[in-house]
């Protein structure tokens, strides 16, 4: 069968398949997901507050609970010392880092057409007859 038509017959028969990477995009694109995987990907492994520090807008309380997404998807390892204090550290792993061709496609893509998004965007604003 040939791919549309697959496609055709999903959409038909069931709508939680209408987009079969719909659910990729639920794991990798939410929020701050993709801000967190970078930054482990650019920076290797890290503690808490260092993460905090390089994603500046994110709440403490957001970043434990995208954390503890990220470990439970596989993306993320975490790693606890148990030390006096404790230290725990957070690293991409094997899964996540898979992602890092995407991610680098998706940056090639901004830095090509973004501004032509931002072009299309004042046109859109700009006229007056909507």
């Amino acid at each position: 069968m040939a791919r549309s038509a697959t496609w055709a017959a999903l959409s038909s028969t069931d709508p939680a398949q209408a987009c079969p990477i719909a659910p990729v995009v639920d794991i990798v694109f939410s929020r701050w997901t993709t801000p967190i995987l970078w930054t482990l990907n650019m920076h290797g492994r890290q503690r808490f507050v260092e993460l905090e520090r390089r994603i500046t807008a994110i709440t403490p309380k957001v970043l434990t609970q995208r954390l503890r997404q990220l470990e439970r998807d596989g993306m993320i390892v975490r790693t606890y010392h148990p030390e006096i204090p404790p230290r725990v550290e957070y690293e991409i792993s094997e899964l996540g880092r898979s992602l890092a061709p995407l991610f680098a496609n998706l940056a090639e893509w901004a830095t090509a057409n973004l501004a032509k998004v931002d072009l299309a965007r004042h046109d859109y604003d700009s006229d007056t007859g909507r």
